[in-house]
């Protein structure tokens, strides 16, 4: 009996390791934002995402953290980004999840141009989205994924105060960097 159960262990074991491999996860993340407004250039960069990608399904995952956000002109723009805008204590995350539209082996060494659809989530509003991306499959497994997109605020709810309407631009432009690699043994 006593290898009857050694011998599930060892087979459950292999199983997950085969499936674990199909998982990668967010080892280096850059999500930048733009706001060019008519009186002002506001840029913020953000290197804190978390993200997992299931590569036989092209499945995935990527959460952003608001209050990561660095680059800001002053503290005090900084400041009404998360307490005026995205309300980070209230939202505290950006989220988008789906699914890679596009039938391409994420297994196999190349370089994909791709949709990514899903539900991209800021300020509590959930929305819809196709987003052109380039994924780059490296010989180690490594996925690289890069694209860009535009966030119109009013579709989530973030409203921009007439006084501020020249200083803040009502479309955003983001760009997203993420390198996906399996996770590491302790």
């Amino acid at each position: 009996m006593r290898w009857y159960v050694l011998a599930v262990l060892a087979l459950s074991s292999a199983l997950l390791r085969g499936q674990q491999r199909d998982l990668l996860y967010v080892e280096r993340s850059e999500v930048s934002f733009l706001s060019d407004a008519a009186m002002e250039l506001i840029s913020a960069t953000n290197t804190g995402a978390t993200g997992v990608l299931d590569v036989h399904a092209r499945t995935f995952a990527v959460k952003i953290p608001m209050r990561l956000f660095t680059g800001f002109n002053s503290a005090l723009q900084k400041e009404h980004f998360n307490e005026n805008y995205v309300e980070s204590t209230t939202w505290p995350h950006a989220l988008f999840e789906g699914r890679v539209i596009e039938a391409s082996d994420l297994h196999k060494p190349a370089t994909y141009r791709v949709r990514a659809k899903g539900r991209f989530t800021l300020h509590g509003v959930t929305k819809e989205r196709i987003i052109s991306c380039t994924i780059v499959v490296e010989p180690d497994g490594d996925v690289h994924v890069t694209g860009q997109f535009d966030v119109l605020l009013s579709d989530h709810g973030i409203r921009i105060p007439r006084v501020v309407q020249q200083k803040l631009a009502e479309q955003i432009k983001v760009r997203v960097d993420l390198l996906f690699t399996e996770a590491k043994s302790p």
